[in-house]
């Protein structure tokens, strides 16, 4: 069958999705389409995806991003995990660290190990074993050092903190450069071909029309081509994670740049501390059935580390996904594509794979409906893997404060994240499924960080001899307090190497 290429691609909205999908397209398709980016500065944007995590670092590499000018241009910090305070009960820390916990000696996994030990009261906590953890709390940062294979120093892993507008701005300038076209107007139309239904232009304001023969819908909420046009329809898991509005407000500095997210569980949701070199960025994630608006306001805004620099920007959602992420010839990146809230910093990273989704199914004239089927199964996915490990900080808290948790910790929760807890319940097994985004680490993590104890452990544990194990464990956690006595402090790291101009 002969093959047809397409010749525009036409991405509709900016931000932190409309440029990242327009700056990988400029690398993957080498001049060859034309790609045209539709947006207009009357329309403002979310802007709230300031976290990230280390997958990242592929999409920089790919993109050919220098990892110090990148952080220089959006007043960025690095990013070891995020520290969880109050989800499991009131006065509960712990901390979801990027890597490795431990090092794999016998059969089992580390953890496993530690899982024993642990109730023997002759382990430390879980995180003196992981080198990413122990900086973090530490306050210290360096890059992992590949050239030391047998050091816990190889082990680092980081991701960013970043102004997600300075960062959509540096992706313009840096696709324009590429030969992406930027086209300044208001959307007033979608005009679709009466044969098939596919879009075929935008009309501006203006009267321009903006042809194309495959679409990127970057248009956030509102779905402006896959919903609005194509009516599509949406998955809503509001029963799932009842969360359905946030406030964002930055704030001065804090004395210390700490180089991890903040997660602190309130009365009907949470607040996020994001800390950039210039400010804060901090936000409030509440259900609106249990909190009012001007409560959830007063609770950021009481709970600040510095004079807030703006009023509270409120922002409504309806956690889900739209049913298909690809529709005729229109994909959904970002927002459009659906909503998750931020607490596991994944929104860029969805954009992220996203993006390379499309390249691995990128259409020719035929847009083939295996290959769509397949790009909106694997998002389907992607979806539903990353919505479960959301749920289960929810569902695994053991507060008594307020309606809002106990109807948390009371609901029922997806077939597959059942099968997960209990997995772990009974002996501590960790399953991850299809090559999911969060490893084995994270979600033991987050299970052990709000109190959920096996039963038991693995039975060939009791192989090895305690004594063989406790000086096991002792030397992993030896190497990696020395290990983190020779790391910089986080700010000095910044200083030294990738410090924002005044």
């Amino acid at each position: 069958m002969q093959s047809f290429p397409l010749k525009t691609v036409v991405i509709v909205g900016g931000g932190t999705a409309g440029w990242m999908s327009a700056t990988a397209l400029a690398v993957a398709l080498k001049g060859r389409y034309t790609i045209r980016l539709v947006e207009s500065d009357e329309i403002g944007i979310v802007g709230v995806g300031e976290a990230t995590i280390p997958m990242i670092q592929l999409f920089n590499k790919v993109a050919g991003i220098d990892e110090n000018e990148f952080l220089r241009q959006t007043q960025g910090t690095f990013k070891l995990g995020i520290e969880f305070v109050n989800w499991g009960r009131m006065g509960d820390r712990y901390m979801h660290g990027f890597g490795k916990i431990g090092q794999d000696l016998w059969t089992v996994r580390f953890d496993q190990y530690w899982q024993k030990m642990h109730r023997l009261g002759k382990a430390k906590e879980l995180q003196d074993y992981s080198i990413t953890r122990t900086a973090a709390l530490a306050n210290k940062f360096m890059p992992a050092r590949h050239d030391l294979p047998n050091s816990p120093l190889r082990d680092i892993a980081h991701a960013y903190h970043f102004d997600a507008s300075l960062y959509s701005r540096y992706l313009s300038k840096l696709a324009q450069t590429r030969g992406v076209q930027r086209i300044e107007g208001k959307i007033v139309r979608v005009s679709q071909r009466e044969a098939d239904g596919h879009v075929d232009a935008v009309v501006l304001e203006s009267g321009a029309r903006v042809e194309g023969d495959l679409f990127i819908d970057c248009s956030g909420f509102r779905g402006l081509l896959i919903e609005q046009t194509l009516h599509t329809g949406y998955d809503d898991w509001t029963h799932w994670l009842p969360c359905d509005r946030a406030l964002a407000v930055p704030c001065e500095s804090a004395p210390k740049l700490l180089p991890y997210t903040r997660s602190t569980a309130r009365r009907a949701g949470w607040q996020w501390r994001i800390p950039l070199q210039h400010r804060i960025g901090n936000g409030h994630v509440y259900c609106s059935a249990h909190v009012s608006d001007d409560e959830a306001a007063a609770t950021l805004m009481a709970n600040l580390d510095g004079k807030p620099l703006g009023e509270p920007r409120p922002l409504k959602f309806t956690t889900g996904r739209r049913k298909k992420a690809w529709n005729r010839n229109v994909v959904a990146v970002g927002l459009s594509s659906g909503f998750l809230e931020p607490l596991e910093s994944t929104s860029i990273h969805m954009i992220q794979s996203a993006i390379q989704r499309l390249i691995d199914y990128f259409p020719d004239e035929a847009f083939s409906q295996a290959d769509v089927d397949e790009y909106n199964r694997q998002s389907q996915q992607e979806y539903e893997r990353i919505r479960d490990f959301i749920i289960l900080h929810y569902k695994l808290n053991q507060r008594d404060d307020s309606a809002f948790w106990k109807e948390c910790a009371a609901m029922a929760v997806p077939e597959t994240l059942t099968h997960k807890i209990a997995l772990y319940a009974s002996r501590g097994r960790l399953l991850r499924i299809d090559n999911e985004l969060f490893s084995e680490e994270a979600w033991l993590q987050v299970m052990q960080g709000q109190n959920l104890v096996p039963q038991s452990y693995h039975p060939l544990v009791d192989v090895q001899r305690e004594d063989d194990i406790a000086e096991y464990l002792e030397s992993v956690r030896a190497v990696i307090v020395k290990c983190v006595e020779l790391m910089p402090d986080h700010a000095q790291y910044i200083a030294q190497h990738c410090a924002a101009n005044a």
